[in-house]
């Protein structure tokens, strides 16, 4: 087993002419600083790294859905693997990965080491495992049924496996296999393609440091190990190693264009057959990135917690760049990139909330790539819509609503130039007010739109109506909420986009419409309440359970306690809504406390996503992360800093249940990062934080170009949770937010914290923050 994290301490050694008594009491000391360095012992190891940190274990058994993979890769690369079985538990691993093409996909291409009897082997072998290393740069497992032990590091476009066989008195074999596709061999090298979706291909250059005695594949019983080529479903070539061969190196290239930059890219990356030189690459790119946030403080497992939740948000989106060209799925073309990487594989729905402002903060080149890479895949396909759920292989427009417009106008808002608005503004527009709204569907505006447009939601169907709208999904429904809630919050975004370009008449109009959501209010209940065409109330309505699987005849995932606050951009309306700043709160607390009202396995029946509940509250699923920060909006930050700890606690831990729902590559993580730093962008497309409860005594944000930003805390311990009084660059500060402004110049956040809350911090009406609009400096 090769060990990248731990490196013995040097300088420790004891000299060997001092007083007995003395040189004992010097050795304890040794022993003690000594232990103080192991890995196996929960002391504050003085010289790990960031990555040293990350476990990708955390989350790897699901509460309901799909687990947290534990993913091998280097940062927002093409290359992404990880063990093949559904959860943690699984007793067997299927293979061994070569690439993942899509998150929380299956890989494509599979490579199978054997030993022993040649009518076992099959296109993908199944494996009892054990001695298992997970490392964000690097990844071990003992196969053990068959006694070997596996090695793999990544790169960014390759990768290398080095298969250790105990057995020598047998031929070693590899199994190459493509799901659906060609292979051929020739003599050390396997190359070929894989179909995915969408006319797309994945294509593999593979060679080993051993020359195979012959290459084959099944004919009737027998392997011909004279064969060189095989293609179809399944289709796969076994090469055969001879007796007392101890080792195997395997080292591939992975590419969207051809087996040819397959090859460029793995001799560009992996020049030799190294593994360790690949793993500590990847280790020092790990650290230099996750580096851009330095945490101190006593308590070693938040750092671990951290940091583990950073690097899930570098999972995706992907870069498809390969030597200045991409394939882009979104046209079936090879296009030059002109100097701007190509990113994909982005499930905006989960991540424009705090993953995309996340990147804004510390990956600002990256971000605005990314947002090129939009404005590309809108160019490309042939209705020119703002892409929902870009992957690699095209736009599968799921989930609902169009929030590409968030990630365009809170980057702009923040400074970021490197990208067209007036473009991204006409594709944002197109898919609002082009595209249908119905969820999970990439048709065009229907009466159901058109409905929107005149009377400002989008209707819900009867109980027991038959749906006749050719464009609603027969599974997903309407969503009309979900719908309705969303966008006007992308009207919103739309209308400031709008209003930055000098568009003032379409400014005034979606900035008006976006006001809308006050069409679904239930006055009488205080709940958005779904409306038929008639413009009445569905009757009978129950906020906990009416809507069908997944309430998505009302809402959607979750129920309507949680979509009850779900207005970003007019969070001080909402708070007059409710009634004002105390009933406010007072519902807040009444949806934590309020029982989920059936057995859990009923409750969960119906509503799988609505996981990490506390009462009716879901921390599992992203539309609730904005809320544990909503009362400082009520002028009551105290219980902010309360809930958020609380939640932290209670459901992102450093086990492999640690993560409550789908974390969808930094969906719910960035949350993590955010709120243990002690802010969270509870508005993207409004320049400025809400302020929670730090974790650490010292974050300190990268922002390049020289600058940092600070949060301190006085007083620190991993109890003290409360801010007793805060400065910002030494000025006093009496306010629950602070300005991306204020951020990105460098600074520093002073807390001064404390284990009870100070009630009367920020809790002046000219303390709360901004809402719509963003306050004249």
């Amino acid at each position: 087993m090769v060990d990248y994290q731990y490196q013995k301490p040097s300088g420790l050694t004891c000299p060997a002419k001092i007083p007995i008594m003395k040189k004992y009491i010097y050795i304890l000391i040794c022993l003690i600083f000594t232990l103080a360095f192991d890995r196996n012992f929960g002391f504050a190891q003085i010289n790990k790294k960031p990555v040293d940190y990350v476990n990708p274990y955390i989350g790897n058994i699901s509460h309901l859905l799909v687990p947290t993979y534990p993913t091998v890769h280097l940062p927002n690369s093409l290359l992404r693997v990880y063990p093949e079985r559904d959860n943690f538990t699984a007793n067997t691993i299927s293979g061994l990965p070569v690439v993942v093409t899509s998150h929380r996909g299956s890989s494509a291409f599979n490579l199978s080491p054997f030993q022993g009897d040649l009518k076992k082997i099959k296109s993908t072998l199944r494996y009892g495992y054990d001695n298992e290393v997970v490392k964000p740069y690097y990844y071990e497992v003992d196969l053990d049924d068959y006694g070997i032990n596996v090695q793999f590091a990544p790169s960014h476009q390759s990768g290398i496996y080095a298969l250790n066989f105990s057995a020598t008195n047998l031929p070693a074999y590899l199994v190459i296999n493509t799901g659906d596709g060609e292979l051929k061999a020739d003599r050390n090298v396997v190359s070929g393609f894989q179909k995915l979706d969408n006319n797309t291909k994945v294509y593999l250059y593979l060679e080993t440091d051993l020359a195979p005695t012959g290459s084959g594949t099944h004919k009737g019983d027998k392997i011909d190990f004279k064969e060189q080529y095989t293609n179809g479903r399944n289709a796969y070539l076994v090469l055969k190693y001879p007796e007392k061969t101890k080792q195997i190196k395997a080292r591939y290239g992975i590419s969207f264009i051809s087996v040819e930059q397959a090859k460029k890219n793995l001799s560009r990356e992996i020049k030799d057959y190294n593994l360790d030189q690949v793993a500590q690459t990847g280790k020092n790119i790990w650290n230099a990135t996750l580096g851009k946030i330095a945490v101190e403080g006593t308590d070693e497992t938040a750092k671990t917690i951290f940091y583990t939740s950073l690097y899930r948000t570098y999972e995706r989106m992907i870069c498809l760049s390969e030597d200045g060209k991409y394939f882009s799925a979104f046209d079936g073309k090879v296009h030059d990139d002109s100097g701007v990487p190509f990113f994909t594989d982005d499930w905006i729905w989960d991540t424009y909330r705090a993953t995309h402002p996340l990147r804004v903060i510390i990956e600002p080149k990256m971000e605005g790539d990314m947002i090129n890479s939009y404005l590309r895949m809108a160019q490309q396909m042939d209705d020119h819509w703002m892409p929902t759920f870009p992957e690699v292989t095209g736009d599968s427009r799921r989930m609902n609503s169009n929030h590409g417009v968030a990630t365009i106008i809170d980057a702009y808002n923040k400074g970021l130039r490197t990208f067209n608005l007036a473009d991204a503004y006409q594709y944002c527009k197109a898919g609002i007010t082009e595209k249908t709204l119905s969820p999970w569907s990439s048709k065009k505006a229907g009466v159901l739109d058109q409905f929107f447009k005149d009377k400002g939601y989008f209707p819900a169907l009867p109980a027991g109506e038959k749906e006749t709208a050719p464009e609603v999904h027969g599974f997903e429904k309407r969503q009309p909420i979900a719908v309705t809630l969303g966008t006007v919050y992308d009207e919103w975004c739309l209308g400031n986009i709008a209003k930055q370009l000098g568009k003032t008449g379409d400014a005034d109009y979606f900035l008006d419409k976006s006001k809308s959501y006050h069409t679904v209010f239930n006055p009488d209940t205080r709940f958005f309440h779904p409306k038929d065409a008639n413009g009445k109330f569905i009757e009978n309505l129950d906020y906990r359970f009416s809507g069908g699987l997944g309430a998505r005849e009302t809402y959607d995932e979750n129920n309507g306690w949680l979509y009850r606050w779900d207005v970003l951009h007019n969070l001080g309306d909402l708070v007059e809504m409710m009634g004002g700043k105390q009933a406010f709160v007072d519902e807040l607390e009444k949806m934590y406390n309020t029982p989920l009202g059936k057995s859990r396995f009923d409750f969960y029946y119906q509503l799988p996503d609505h996981t990490g509940n506390v009462g009716q509250f879901s921390m599992g699923n992203e539309p609730a992360m904005h809320i544990p920060y909503l009362y400082n909006y009520a002028g009551q930050p105290w219980r902010t800093q309360k809930r958020v700890r609380s939640l932290l606690t209670q459901w992102f831990r450093n086990d492999l249940m640690g993560i409550p729902g789908d974390e969808d590559g930094g969906g719910l993580t960035s949350f993590v990062v955010f709120s243990q730093m002690g802010f969270y962008p509870i508005t993207p497309g409004l320049p400025m934080y809400v302020i929670g409860s730090p974790a650490f005594a010292k974050v300190k944000l990268d922002l390049g170009n020289g600058k940092k930003f600070e949060v301190a805390c006085a007083n620190y311990s991993p109890e003290n949770k409360y801010i007793q009084s805060a400065k910002l660059n030494g000025v006093v500060w009496n306010k629950s937010w602070f300005s991306h402004a204020d951020l990105i110049k460098g600074g520093k956040l002073e807390l001064v914290m404390g284990k009870r809350p100070n009630k009367l911090w920020a809790s002046d009406d000219s303390a709360i923050p901004p809402s719509f609009n963003m306050p004249a400096k």
